[in-house]
């Protein structure tokens, strides 16, 4: 339920988006309406990334706000998206540049990385096991395994966003952003629970 939360902002990017595609007209008056007073007229062929791009900042202030008014945990990372949402994003229509919000994905995906791998070296607190320990029984070994593993997954998710993002179009890399991300996590946690499923069979067959 928490990874159908968090990507609510990624689905509205995509929905507005396609819409103002298939509207390139409508899009650029809406457009026009909405962001005018930032920078004047906005083209048609700007206009459907623009809206996308407004309308993910105000789903993600919405996200959160939602959550303070219901008295729910706003977690770190969600705060922290939610800063890169408005900046990155409103550099986007301030300058009307995709190019900062296509980099706000890598700069986010690259937070986690060092998010989790700072925890482990400094702090001393595994993520992943913290969040699974009470499910699973493994040793240190294997959790520190497993936590790099999610390091060096969401590094490589950073540098692949930005590589489709600079080598295809922009509706190929809006279409990576939903559906590729999602993906490649979905086969990346099915990897992991390959690898947990044959660990978990050794130590009940020693």
């Amino acid at each position: 339920m928490k990874l159908l939360f968090d990507l609510v902002p990624a689905l509205f990017f995509f929905l507005v988006y396609m819409g103002g595609k298939a509207l390139p007209d409508s899009a650029a008056t809406l457009a026009s309406g909405l962001l005018g007073s930032i920078s004047g007229e906005v083209p048609a062929d700007k206009a459907p990334f623009l809206l996308a791009t407004a309308v993910m900042i105000v789903v993600t202030v919405v996200q959160v706000g939602w959550s303070l008014a219901a008295g729910r945990k706003v977690g770190k990372m969600l705060l922290i998206s939610l800063a890169l949402v408005i900046v990155f994003g409103g550099a986007t229509l301030w300058l009307r540049d995709p190019t900062f919000i296509k980099w706000k994905a890598s700069v986010l995906y690259w937070l986690f990385a060092v998010v989790f791998l700072g925890s482990d070296l400094l702090l001393g607190k595994n993520l992943v096991r913290a969040m699974m320990e009470k499910q699973l029984g493994l040793p240190d070994v294997v959790w520190r395994r497993l936590n790099l593993s999610w390091v060096a997954f969401f590094m490589l998710l950073g540098f692949l966003n930005l590589y489709v993002a600079y080598r295809f179009s922009e509706s190929a890399w809006v279409n990576f952003k939903l559906f590729g991300v999602i993906g490649l996590m979905i086969l990346f946690v099915f990897a992991q629970s390959l690898l947990l499923s044959r660990h978990l069979q050794k130590e009940e067959g020693k």
